[in-house]
């Protein structure tokens, strides 16, 4: 496993993470002892960051990763997770004010079973007014930090261009880190145009959902995908494509979304162990570039195409 800094928070962490939104339960039901299995079979290969959130499956995820976490040793994994969004009955909910963001961070520690979290980060920002991340949520998270009950901070969402307005209206070094989801990956790098922006600032760059949501999948998108038609039509061809090729698209994807020295990490997430266990040994490998140029070109005119978080 390769690990690269992450920003200028001093962490060195695993080129492939670890994302525990499937233990909530998110894209199906799960078996929770397989699921605490597959945390095992994450550190066992080599992973050491491991990012989760309250929201994910309405607090489940957290709690069924503070079962794996207890027996584990707590040097083997730094551990991001995040406030702002949450749940409850099956009903979203989104508070980003400073008091529910403090009140989130110690209750995530007692779901995860831990007295200490590596990087809190302010989850989906677009939901918020920005200007109240900048200048209520954030500065509660830096107040936190300053006490050692978080290590670092940083902010997540979809579209790049929030994480950028937010860290030009906050103080140098307010944000740490940024994560950005579906934007390295075959259908769309959007995220290379921000790279610069990031680095001249020493924040470092998480990316996450190497397989878009699942519009990069042999088995075709979920129905709840928001992508539009003619996105998802041309990917299920570029599917086929590689499946014709013996080279399923889920591997390339994965390999390609580890394939940029400008990103510290990657998230991918699973509750089965031998999924885990494969995703550790595809990124051991390079994608292949001629493959990349062609699975882009049947995407084609579908590159960059965006849609609206939900």
């Amino acid at each position: 496993m390769k690990f690269n800094k992450l920003g200028n928070t001093g962490m060195e962490i695993s080129e492939l993470s670890f994302g525990a939104s499937s233990l909530g339960g998110v894209f199906h039901t799960i078996k929770e002892s397989e699921a605490v299995e597959a945390v095992f079979a994450a550190v066992d290969g080599g992973i050491n960051f491991i990012d989760v959130s309250p929201y994910y499956g309405h607090y489940k995820a957290e709690t069924v990763l503070g079962k794996a976490l207890k027996d584990i040793p707590r040097d083997k994994y730094y551990l991001s997770t995040k406030v702002g969004r949450y749940g409850k009955d099956g009903v979203n909910i989104w508070d980003y004010s400073a008091k529910r963001a403090v009140e989130s961070v110690y209750e995530s520690m007692d779901r995860l079973n831990i007295d200490h979290i590596d990087l809190i980060n302010v989850h989906d920002i677009e939901f918020s007014d920005l200007s109240l991340v900048c200048h209520e949520t954030l500065p509660a998270l830096c107040e936190l930090r300053e006490k050692g009950i978080v290590g670092h901070v940083g902010i997540t969402d979809l579209q790049p261009e929030n994480l950028k307005w937010v860290i030009e209206h906050v103080a140098p070094g307010t944000v740490e880190s940024v994560l950005c989801f579906c934007h390295y990956c075959l259908n769309d790098d959007l995220l290379t145009e921000y790279f610069d922006f990031f680095e001249s600032r020493g924040i470092g760059i998480i990316n996450a959902s190497p397989l878009s949501m699942g519009l990069l999948s042999s088995r075709g998108v979920p129905d709840w995908h928001p992508a539009p038609k003619a996105l998802v039509e041309a990917c299920s061809r570029a599917a086929k494509f590689c499946e014709q090729k013996g080279y399923p698209i889920e591997t390339l994807a994965v390999q390609y979304s580890l394939s940029s020295p400008h990103i510290a990490s990657t998230l991918f997430s699973s509750a089965n162990p031998a999924n885990v266990r494969k995703n550790i040994e595809i990124a051991g490998k390079q994608a292949d570039p001629e493959l990349v140029r062609e699975v882009k070109s049947i995407i084609g005119d579908q590159l960059r195409v965006r849609w609206k978080n939900s």
